[in-house]
């Protein structure tokens, strides 16, 4: 099993593979290669390889050619991929709190007034997160009371309409009939 993957390693920092028609980027949150044609963009890439990820993995924020001993060379979303050689790996870079912000993203979708509130108190200088606490309460009651009186309206509102039909005459509305 070692020698097979010394061999693909080999495989892939060869010269031969420089000339290769596609390039491999491993993607340092699922631990796999991913393949992608030579002149591929890097922001397409990335975009490929989040697509491609578990639900709550961390994405890729971008790409870059690693070597050891060597300064890391990032590719910008625009910039083509290349292989620069024996020794070089191109692979993910992923930020280690992006965990958190995919999960605040996707409550974002799920809950948008929660997050506009969180958004916003936050800003406060004297944010704590009691209160929160609080103004749910405060919506609740209030909630509540609101439901209550259009309860109220529409019983009121039943109780007219009845009244009125019960009392029409009824000579207006078998003359309507036989016309």
């Amino acid at each position: 099993m070692e020698v097979a993957s010394e061999r693909e390693e080999e495989r892939r920092n060869s010269p031969e593979s420089s000339q290769s028609p596609y390039l491999e980027v491993f993607c340092k949150t699922s631990g796999k290669f991913r393949r992608f044609a030579a002149g591929t963009a890097a922001g397409f890439a990335v975009h490929v390889i989040n697509r491609k990820l578990d639900f709550g993995d961390a994405s890729a924020l971008h790409i870059e050619a690693v070597k050891e001993g060597e300064e890391p060379v990032t590719f910008g979303p625009n910039a083509i991929l290349v292989n620069y050689g024996s020794g070089w790996k191109l692979q993910t870079v992923t930020y280690e709190g992006n965990c958190e912000a995919v999960r605040m993203q996707q409550m974002s979708k799920l809950f948008p007034e929660v997050m506009v509130f969180l958004i916003t108190s936050r800003k406060s200088p004297n944010f704590q997160l009691k209160d929160m606490n609080q103004v749910n309460s405060g919506i609740n009651f209030q909630y509540i009371g609101k439901i209550s009186l259009v309860f109220a309206f529409m019983f009121l509102l039943g109780g007219i309409l009845t009244f009125l039909l019960e009392n029409l005459p009824a000579a207006n509305i078998s003359a309507t009939f036989s016309e």
